[in-house]
């Protein structure tokens, strides 16, 4: 009896020990279907891929911590060589501040220019070579060779010069009175000129190396066209002395002139 005890006791202890030679059982097996010793193996199998993970997550946790140090060091080695240059070019960060601004300005308005019609932009030429100075004056400053700003000032000069625009001139074939009824007045009001007759000054003095007289255009020439727009200073002031000359001459009924509306008819 007691021997058979023994036995028994044996095979107790020896089967834990067998449990460990159990392969882990598939995955697709459910839990609940596993016997004792592979619910043991699929346990030791999960504990095995744990305690990988966990060491994965510790390396990974100091890398972390080491890339965290040398992105503290490369920021502080940044700032450092920014304070230098900021020496360099003696300014303070509320210069730079102020510049950054300023080149910001300039940005939106370059911007907003982009957006105008090339007739548009031809009218404002003006408008961009105020633009061109500006930036000169920005690109002469010191602060304009830090590396924040170089590049934003190459490109600005880049867009302003694509703004530049030349103005379109047409050119018109004078026709006959008696076929095209064509003076300057009924020129200028052509919906293909400017729709305008009140606008013959323009053409006037586009072409005063042909018209001496603007009461009289020949047919045949080809006169200069210059682009729609509001009349000059000089296209006004010669208008006025048109129309002072003109009603002098009307004060003396013998001089036969042609009539105001009648400007620059061909004959």
């Amino acid at each position: 009896m007691k021997k058979t005890l023994v036995i028994l006791f044996a095979c107790a202890c020896f089967v834990p020990s067998l449990a460990q030679d159990v392969p882990p059982p598939p995955v697709s097996k459910a839990d609940e279907l596993l016997t004792c010793e592979e619910a043991d193996a699929r346990i030791k199998q999960l504990q095995g891929d744990l305690d990988a993970q966990k060491k994965k997550l510790a390396n990974l946790q100091g890398d972390v911590k080491k890339f965290e140090s040398d992105i503290a060091n490369a920021v502080d080695a940044l700032k450092k060589c920014g304070d230098q240059i900021n020496s360099l070019v003696g300014a303070s960060e509320a210069d730079i501040a102020a510049f950054r601004e300023k080149i910001g300005r300039l940005e939106g308005r370059v911007r907003e220019m982009q957006r105008l019609s090339d007739d548009v932009l031809a009218d404002r030429q003006g408008d961009v070579k105020e633009l061109q100075r500006s930036l000169n004056e920005l690109a002469r400053q010191q602060m304009a060779m830090i590396p924040e700003f170089y590049d934003r000032i190459t490109a600005l000069r880049r867009n302003i010069k694509g703004l530049y625009r030349e103005k379109r001139v047409k050119g018109y074939t004078v026709g006959t009175w008696a076929e095209n009824r064509d003076c300057l007045w009924n020129i200028a009001g052509r919906t293909e000129i400017y729709a305008d007759p009140f606008m013959w000054p323009k053409i006037w003095q586009a072409n005063t190396g042909q018209i001496k007289n603007p009461d009289i255009i020949q047919p045949g020439w080809v006169l200069t066209v210059p682009p729609a727009g509001p009349k000059t200073s000089e296209e006004m002031k010669a208008e006025r002395s048109y129309w002072r000359k003109k009603r002098a001459a009307e004060a003396q009924p013998e001089s036969g002139t042609t009539a105001p509306a009648s400007a620059g008819s061909s004959k």
